[in-house]
């Protein structure tokens, strides 16, 4: 995909900006909507406070402030993932559990892989593709035709694809049979018609079932992925092992299953690093109080 004018433009303007100018700029903007939005800051709060009952209030607060700063870090390094090639990543990211990879990628069945809203997911996508893992990555296209098109052109530079959702179901099982890569976000909130309930930090939280179901239908090996930002700035892309997928008898079940063995990891590596997940998001904005009101 070519860059557009505008993609041009806003890759020159904040590209003449250093990169230290930049993260100071882009985290005092984001420490200032911190303070002036409420309900941006009230949802992180509360979703820390329900997420980390052990933590004081004083500790939600320092998190909070810290997953915004987060924002700002990620919104300076966005400007910097065009100038990336294979010969200068090596300053920015390493890699760990490749051999993960390899070993799905040797059972011809194709990989699913999955993350969530989680370090800078966008410099991993850009770092996958100049390691030579090529994603079919599945999206959902922004309002904005401007920032959509910003948007496309860094999650195909490095030589990925992108899927808008919506009906890519059996596009998606075909590329999975000629053994390609998905990747796929699954931690956002979805309607009870899309997903189903299953526990995230201890609440049922609305899931979508698309990764599961395309697991169970292809035998597709299913691989955790996520980038880690390191004391010194610097990042780690973990590959985990391949996670198991049930299958029996009882579909319903095995979606259950399997759907919650995937949003366990990644609570896992949330709370390991809670200031580098995006808490602003009404993750739990669906809920069983509402599917049972719908269905009077």
């Amino acid at each position: 995909m070519k860059k557009s004018l505008s993609t041009r433009t806003i890759l020159l303007l904040f590209g003449m900006i250093p990169l230290k100018t930049r993260k100071v700029f882009f985290r005092a903007v984001f420490h200032l909507f911190y303070h002036l939005s409420v309900k941006s800051r009230s949802i992180t709060l509360d979703n820390l406070t329900r997420a980390f009952p052990e933590k004081s209030l004083s500790e939600v607060i320092r998190t909070a402030k810290s997953v915004y700063s987060n924002l700002g870090t990620f919104t300076a390094e966005f400007f910097e993932i065009s100038s990336l090639t294979r010969e200068n990543m090596s300053g920015w990211v390493t890699f760990e559990g490749l051999e993960n990879y390899k070993d799905a990628l040797s059972k011809k069945k194709g990989i699913l892989f999955y993350t969530g809203h989680f370090g800078n997911w966008e410099l991993m996508a850009a770092c996958l593709g100049l390691q030579g893992i090529v994603v079919n990555i599945i999206y959902r296209a922004l309002d904005n035709p401007i920032l959509e098109d910003f948007a496309a052109w860094f999650r195909t530079f490095t030589g990925h694809k992108v899927i808008p959702t919506g009906g890519a179901f059996k596009k998606i099982v075909k590329l999975l049979r000629k053994n390609e890569a998905v990747g796929i976000l699954i931690d956002q909130n979805v309607t009870r018609r899309e997903g189903i309930f299953v526990d995230f930090f201890n609440r049922p939280a609305s899931t979508a079932i698309g990764l599961a179901a395309l697991a169970m239908q292809t035998g597709a090996a299913v691989i955790p992925i996520f980038i880690v930002r390191l004391a010194d700035g610097t990042y780690k892309i973990i590959m985990h092992k391949e996670v198991k997928v049930t299958i029996t008898d009882d579909h319903e079940a095995d979606l259950f299953e399997n759907t919650q063995r995937f949003t366990n990891v990644i609570e896992g590596i949330v709370r390991e690093h809670p200031d580098q997940y995006f808490w602003l998001h009404q993750r739990w904005r669906t809920r069983k109080a509402q599917v049972l009101v719908n269905k009077r």
